[in-house]
């Protein structure tokens, strides 16, 4: 039977000495010494009594030996939970408990606030710190690196990605062997990668973007990357002359672009810049262009589906939409109330089917009833439309749906003009309770540095573009926008701190 995952992604590695990790600091890691690592942790976590289809419960900073976890986990059937390292003691209370994990590894500084939970959960704690010391890897030393991986078929389970929750207790996405590799290998064909290629690896991996997309492209391909801790502007303007493609989000790219030592000769040995996690604004991409010569090539994922769309390697990469679906995925536009498709052109929620789509959330029968049909397709909850020319266009998310006096308003076709006007880098429309209307929006505004934006002539601009029932009762200027930690802005943050603006008495 095999293991899949491993065979496609892993075992095609073994014994070789090709790069596989370039570190900040010049060294390099081959295919085969990281091997060696993560057989030694698969070997160190049988040990432990673990059998394939436990969980593994992660919240670690990332390392070398973090990624290694991951693999090993593979090797022995385990199934990998990675945590946000944000979370906070009681979050991780709730993922631990939620997903049964029989193991949990953590860095050494949180050992002492998690023992409680872990013993209350009948599972046992390791550590492992951003260097690679921690009890793990001290047992993982003693261990043969040699392991044989556990028999595993393509349904198995080989992840849990709990979603954010912020509009309820978060979801444990359960994804199988199927679903992670055949995006993986979709994506190095969609995406041209090869044994040649050098990705710079910003990204955490702690999430779909840097793990399943970025580290799994790699390994089908038999790349290699430039494994950064973060992002730092210093180290990704050092190395970049190094690499051949980079994977990010947009903040990525406008803090290359704040900076003038960012130019074209910096970029003339990449072929491929890829964005995701968060729309990227069009007016980034008309500089990113400008700059460098390059476009920027942006596509659409979910944590339940890994990635659905993407804009063309060859081809028209179209600002404000996120391409085509990809080989071997659906993607259709339904009425949000009888779930029948629309025609090209209207909104309405996107769903999606294909071999990348989960298996369901963990332990929440009813929420996957609602959210997966019985016939495959995912209610994404993205509202989006297809244009004439089959790009679909991502409009927002059905909660983030505005519904002023019985008209429905779309906050990205606001977003799409306040964006526009002269003082404003960025902009989010939200909707906040009214009492005549149900609820009102209003715009929320990043100023561009060095600027102050006219709030009358913005109003202005808006008063001859829009109905007027889209128009935001009020305009607010903030420093920046509440992101989480890939750059999606919060709107549930500004919506609770909005949310009082026209109902006090």
């Amino acid at each position: 039977m095999g293991n899949p995952l491993y065979d496609r992604l892993l075992g095609i590695h073994a014994g070789k000495d090709t790069p596989f990790l370039h570190l900040p600091d010049g060294q390099t890691l081959t295919h085969a010494t990281f091997l060696d690592t993560a057989a030694r942790l698969a070997n160190t976590m049988t040990g432990l009594e673990m059998e394939p289809g436990d969980r593994v419960a992660v919240q670690v900073e990332k390392s070398v030996e973090a990624l290694a976890l991951y693999a090993a986990c593979v090797q022995a059937g385990l199934i990998f939970l990675p945590l946000n390292t944000g979370y906070t003691t009681q979050e991780l209370s709730y993922f631990i408990e939620n997903s049964g994990a029989s193991l949990v590894v953590c860095d050494e500084a949180n050992e002492a606030g998690l023992a409680e939970i872990v013993q209350k959960n009948n599972a046992r704690l390791e550590t492992l710190n951003a260097d690679g010391s921690g009890s793990l890897m001290r047992r993982a030393l003693g261990m043969l690196p040699a392991f044989q991986p556990a028999h595993r078929s393509e349904d198995d389970l080989a992840a849990f990605l709990y979603t954010s929750g912020t509009t309820g207790r978060s979801k444990g996405a359960m994804l199988t062997q199927a679903n992670l590799l055949s995006n993986a290998e979709t994506l190095v064909q969609e995406w041209r990668f090869t044994d040649d290629d050098v990705l710079l690896h910003a990204l955490p991996i702690f999430h779909t973007h840097g793990l399943f997309v970025a580290t799994n492209v790699v390994l089908a391909s038999g790349g290699s990357m430039i494994f950064l801790p973060k992002f730092d502007l210093e180290d990704i303007l050092r190395l970049m002359p190094q690499a051949t493609a980079m994977m990010g989000v947009p903040t990525f790219y406008t803090r290359l672009l704040s900076d003038d030592r960012f130019a074209q000769d910096l970029t003339q040995d990449m072929r491929l810049f890829i964005s995701g996690s968060a729309p990227l604004l069009a007016d980034t991409h008309v500089q990113f262009e400008d700059r460098t010569g390059h476009r920027i090539l942006e596509r659409y994922g979910m944590t339940e589906t890994n990635m659905n769309t993407s804009n063309p390697y060859d081809g028209e990469r179209r600002a404000g939409t996120v391409g085509f679906p990809l080989p071997d995925v659906e993607l259709k536009v339904t009425d949000p109330k009888t779930g029948q498709t629309l025609a090209d052109g209207e909104i309405g929620i996107i769903e999606v089917r294909g071999p990348n789509v989960f298996q369901g959330y963990w332990q929440m029968p009813d929420k996957t009833a609602a959210e997966l049909r019985e016939d495959g397709f995912f209610i994404t909850g993205d509202l989006g439309r297809i244009d004439e020319d089959g790009y679909v266009h991502i409009v927002g998310r059905e909660k983030d749906l505005i519904i002023s006096g019985g008209y429905n308003i779309y906050p990205k076709e606001i977003e799409l003009l306040l964006d526009e006007q002269p003082g404003v880098l960025e902009s989010a429309v939200i909707g906040v309770p009214h009492p005549d209307f149900g609820e009102t929006p209003i715009g929320i505004l990043v100023p561009a540095p060095g600027h102050t934006p006219d709030i009358e002539a913005i109003m202005g601009a808006v008063r001859d573009a829009l109905a007027r029932f889209k128009h935001p009762r009020q305009l607010i200027l903030l420093d920046e926008l509440p992101r989480n930690t890939m750059g999606k802005v919060q709107k549930n943050i500004l919506r609770d701190r909005c949310k009082d603006l026209f109902t006090k008495t």
